[in-house]
């Protein structure tokens, strides 16, 4: 059975696959085009990062580096947002990115104040 760390991993690849592929059928005008870079962009980096999460060299590398996706993740789940606010695209294909990506802010938000917290307990017994 695979662990979490690669299981996640793959799953934020899907993700930014599912965001690109999802974007090909935005209308051809100025808005769509700048949200659609700034969609990607911020998706494909939660991807890309959380890869760097699971090759952190040390425990501050990898708070980090998750960091880093939550604030990706965060962005993706606003840029989705919009889209639906600014009906930019089609409700019924968005909803369920948005689902996706409020679940990945959770998991790393999770992972990262239960990172602080074990930090905190550790510092608090040397």
């Amino acid at each position: 059975m695979e662990n979490f760390a690669e299981v996640f991993k793959n799953r934020t690849k899907k993700f930014a696959a599912d965001i690109i592929k999802y974007t090909q059928g935005f209308h051809k005008n100025e808005e769509s085009y700048i949200i659609k870079k700034q969609l990607i962009r911020s998706a494909t980096s939660v991807a890309s990062n959380y890869r760097a999460v699971c090759r952190a060299r040390s425990d501050a590398e990898f708070f980090s580096k998750l960091c880093i996706v939550v604030e990706e993740a965060d962005e993706t789940l606003f840029w989705l947002e919009l889209i639906t606010e600014a009906e930019i695209y089609d409700d019924s294909l968005t909803k369920p990115h948005i689902k996706e990506a409020e679940e990945i802010v959770k998991i790393v938000s999770r992972s990262r104040k239960t990172l602080k917290d074990k930090t905190k307990t550790k510092n608090s017994l040397n």
